[in-house]
């Protein structure tokens, strides 16, 4: 090779590869579903109130699994529910319909239901 002659080299890329940075995010989603979780098993907050405030931790999060976390409540309880408005228990609450999110919000009880 010539001194003339440049190589061009791939960038060297100072963040972690990509599949270190997906364990972190799905990680980090992970710890703050369970804290959610947590929350709603202790009364600190309504399951209404997260459908209708709409965290990012619960965007991904199974409708099911939210009602599923709070206490005395049983798979045939959430499904008894789900059915009545109806809503697939293995639906996304980011998924939600704004009219879904507000008939589910009611039926636990919201007293003020958000229109957005």
């Amino acid at each position: 090779m010539s001194a003339t002659a440049s190589v061009a080299l791939p960038a060297r890329s100072v963040h972690a590869p990509q599949h270190l940075q997906a364990l972190e995010r799905a990680n980090r989603v992970r710890l703050a579903r369970a804290a959610l979780k947590r929350r709603v098993a202790h009364g600190d907050v309504a399951v209404a109130e997260v459908l209708l405030s709409r965290p990012w931790e619960a965007e991904s999060m199974e409708v099911c699994d939210l009602l599923l976390s709070q206490r005395r409540w049983g798979m045939m309880r959430a499904r008894k529910v789900l059915a009545a408005i109806p809503i697939p228990e293995n639906k996304h609450i980011g998924s939600l319909t704004d009219r879904q999110r507000n008939a589910l919000a009611r039926k636990l009880g919201a007293t003020a239901v958000a229109t957005v």
